[in-house]
């Protein structure tokens, strides 16, 4: 006898996804979480003011529709990211403004950085999203980072710095320590380039009022006592007869476990037996993004007067990408921004003043002279997170995907495995969280029915 039919371990949006859906189909779940919260990588705030900001993932694209369809099913409502007037970039101490898609470069540069993102593209059709390791040349692919085949494609120093400063934008993480066949998977299940980098139209279009955290804690309320906070997963015993899951607090048995927290963090978990040699291979080289995200606040959007939309790319300073995040009624000005990558790990060594500094300078370079006083700044450290140990979510560098990738998603007997991580669509994304929940339910589910 079981105490539950699933356990599921970690409550953001893959496990509670997860276990909505193994309840639904009548079945007796529990959820552990370590934190004393749900959301894993979605984190609310509120401004001094009272105004609500994330400090997590916030953003929601259309064509993000697992997310988009909670959003409408818990009657929470959507508005778009300010995206009116012109984007500037830094580059050698220069600031120009554009309204186009050339990122303020010169003809010339513009010009490369389309000819390089058409070449990668026309790779990524390549690509199994099911499969990598599967693909055509994925050994070809996967033996080089997309920081070496940007050497070898392009001499062009501008086209160059842009590609260095969208990278980390994208991974938090370095060109030279991403897979070139990952990067081509991830750009694909994103619905390529110009949606992953894009306001309207794209990744960034759209923002939940209150909060992206808010999905969750609907799906956790919906789950009630189902969801077991300050419960952190330590063991996970297994074999034909179930499995048994030790946590702070207590232990469960069960027919199934559904982990979903970042494969790093799993690969963490004393399992009995062991796991099998590639699974453990691969948990130890997928390491997260690092990323420090700040949210820099004043009386109000001066940018928008100056027909600026609050969007900046900076490619000289460690504050590398910013967005306006403002109320929707602009009651306040909101300008949210990343140390991504190298950059983040640079800061993370500094003190919180010399961070806000260095941020504030960044701002005054791209917006002028009024961002120098904020109201408010405030960070979140993902890499200091204990339960996340990075964001936006883990990558695989050279040679990962095909020597262990067939394992990412692959259940070990009882254990199934989810997480954005492990989503084909919207990989890394809310939405790639949200659909491998769905897809782990339904493995377990099948699997408790034979």
């Amino acid at each position: 006898m079981t105490d539950v039919d699933v356990v599921v371990v970690g409550a953001g949006l893959a496990g509670l996804t997860a276990a909505r859906a193994v309840r639904a189909a009548g079945r007796s779940v529990v959820v552990l979480e370590a934190r004393d919260r749900v959301a894993g990588r979605n984190l609310g705030h509120n401004l001094s003011n009272g105004t609500p900001v994330e400090m997590g993932g916030q953003w929601i694209g259309r064509t993000q529709t697992e997310a988009l369809k909670l959003v409408s099913e818990f009657g929470l409502e959507t508005f778009a990211t300010y995206d009116d007037g012109a984007s500037v970039t830094l580059h050698n101490g220069v600031l120009t403004q554009y309204s186009d898609e050339t990122f303020g470069l010169s003809e010339e540069g513009a010009i490369e950085v389309g000819r390089l993102q058409q070449a990668l593209e026309a790779l990524a059709d390549t690509v199994s999203l099911s499969s990598p390791w599967s693909s055509l040349a994925a050994s070809e692919l996967d033996r080089q980072t997309v920081g070496e085949w940007l050497r070898a494609n392009t001499t062009n120093a501008e086209a160059g710095a842009l590609w260095d400063a969208v990278i980390p934008a994208l991974f938090s993480a370095e060109p030279s320590e991403i897979s070139l066949l990952h990067f081509l998977f991830y750009i694909k299940s994103g619905g390529m380039i110009d949606c992953l980098v894009a306001t309207t139209g794209g990744a960034q279009e759209l923002r939940v009022s209150g909060g992206a955290h808010r999905i969750s804690e609907c799906i956790a309320a919906e789950l009630g006592d189902t969801v077991r906070l300050n419960s952190p997963v330590r063991k996970i015993s297994h074999g034909n007869s179930g499995v048994r899951v030790d946590f702070d607090g207590g232990q469960l048995s069960a027919q199934r476990v559904i982990v979903t927290i970042p494969p790093t963090l799993a690969g963490r978990l004393v399992y009995d037996p062991a796991m099998p040699a590639a699974r453990d291979s691969l948990t130890q080289q997928v390491p997260m993004g690092s990323v420090i995200k700040v949210q820099v606040a004043y009386p109000t959007p001066f940018w928008r007067e100056a027909g600026l939309n609050g969007f900046g790319f900076s490619l000289d300073d460690g504050l590398s990408v910013t967005f306006d995040n403002s109320p929707p009624d602009g009651s306040c000005g909101v300008i949210v921004g990343f140390f991504e990558g190298a950059h983040a790990r640079s800061a993370s060594r500094q003190s919180l003043e010399e961070r806000r500094a260095a941020a504030v300078a960044t701002l005054v370079k791209m917006f002028g002279p009024q961002a120098q006083n904020p109201l408010e700044y405030i960070e979140q450290n993902w890499m200091d997170e204990e339960y996340t140990r990075g964001c936006y979510g883990g990558r695989l560098g050279a040679g990962v995907w095909t020597q262990y990738g067939a394992t990412l998603a692959q259940p070990v007997g009882r254990i199934h495995w989810a997480g954005a991580e492990t989503s084909d669509v919207w990989n890394g994304y809310m939405d790639g969280a949200i659909r491998s929940g769905d897809r782990a339910a339904a493995e377990v589910l099948s699997a408790l029915e034979s």
